[in-house]
């Protein structure tokens, strides 16, 4: 087990079903989750965002230059997946921002555990 698939400690699914319940004010239950979250705002995760894949041979690798084109396994406007930790956790879309790029979840993946 690595440390991404041990326990927190928190049990969100209760949480959740607590709060759709609404046994208390909604203002109550959100600064509540906020503290019973405090604990891991500090933990680092590795968040990526997968637009397509390609497969290369090393020659193939080497070749390539500023300006080279890859074409990836994915179509334009397909949606992307997003790892948290090397774990599909949602599916997105690739936006612009000003002159950034950005990804907007459009999908949450439910895990299968």
């Amino acid at each position: 087990m690595t440390p991404a698939d041990e326990p927190s400690g928190i049990d969100l699914e209760s949480h959740v079903a607590e709060r759709r319940r609404g046994e208390e004010g909604e203002d109550q239950a959100i600064t509540r989750s906020a503290a019973e979250l405090e604990a891991v705002f500090d933990v680092p995760v590795r968040v990526s965002a997968i637009l397509g894949r390609a497969r290369l041979g090393v020659s193939d690798l080497l070749q390539l230059a500023p300006g080279s084109v890859l074409e990836l396994d994915r179509k334009v406007g397909e949606a992307i997946d997003i790892y948290v930790n090397d774990r599909l956790v949602a599916r997105g879309e690739v936006v612009l921002v000003e002159d950034k790029l950005g990804v907007t979840m459009t999908e949450i993946v439910k895990s299968e555990r």
